[in-house]
């Protein structure tokens, strides 16, 4: 059976799956009669022998149903799952310097785009989410997370309350944000290794996950007392 395909739209998207697994290229659309970065990008691709036709603004349209997609879809073979084996060797040999992200129940994939993002940013060596109930790693996903799909690894927990009393097992503080925690985030323990938990759009953490995490601080508090620069 052929493997899973994943359309991926946007320069920076694109020019990432490029650089890090330019094996993995099906095939591309790009905007007619386009210079710039667009045929530069073009020009990388068919150096690869990528098929790639030529269409007009409506069709790209069609297949992001209306995303940005800067004037390039492509079609790549999606990257291997990231194991259970996979999150447990990276969570041992990062040890004392690991950094992880848990999001639970974030169900918008434009929004675990943006976490992926902020994550890559922040140096967060993966992204735990439950395998249910979760948002997928879509196109529109791999648009907002701007190319982090392909350096921070998302692993689906079978069971997230289980992955995080592992994570602690291991070694790890697990630090829940609760707005109904008195403690603010500023005073909470982050060192590494370190997991922070956070919950999903305007729910929060659910009980399972908030009762398993090392200590709950509340973001809102933080920012609140945070001083305000000059």
């Amino acid at each position: 059976m052929a493997g899973k395909h994943d359309q991926v739209y946007g320069l920076h998207a694109v020019r990432t799956v490029l650089e890090r697994r330019p094996e993995t290229f099906v095939g591309a659309k790009l905007l007619r009669d386009s210079g710039g970065k667009l045929a530069e990008l073009e020009r990388e691709l068919r150096n690869l022998h990528v098929p790639i036709q030529h269409v007009h603004r409506a069709e790209l349209d069609r297949l992001t149903e209306g995303g940005v997609h800067q004037g390039v879809v492509a079609e790549v073979r999606a990257a291997p799952e990231f194991t259970v084996e996979d999150f447990e060797t990276l969570v041992m040999e990062r040890g004392r310097a690991l950094r992880l992200l848990l999001l639970d129940g974030v169900e918008d994939p434009r929004n675990l785009g943006a976490c992926l993002r902020t994550a890559d940013a922040a140096g967060i060596d993966a992204v735990v989410v439950p395998r249910d109930h979760s948002a997928k790693l879509t196109s529109a996903a791999m648009k907002t997370a701007t190319g982090a799909t392909e350096t921070v690894p998302v692993f689906r927990a079978p069971n997230l309350a289980r992955a995080i009393t592992w994570i602690k097992e291991a070694g790890v503080w697990v630090v829940g944000a609760d707005a109904e925690a008195p403690k603010s985030l500023y005073a909470a323990r982050l060192e590494t290794p370190v997991a922070i938990a956070l919950g999903g759009e305007g729910r929060g953490l659910r009980r399972s996950s908030g009762s398993s995490v090392s200590v709950n601080a509340n973001a809102a508090v933080a920012a609140a007392a945070r001083p305000t620069s000059m």
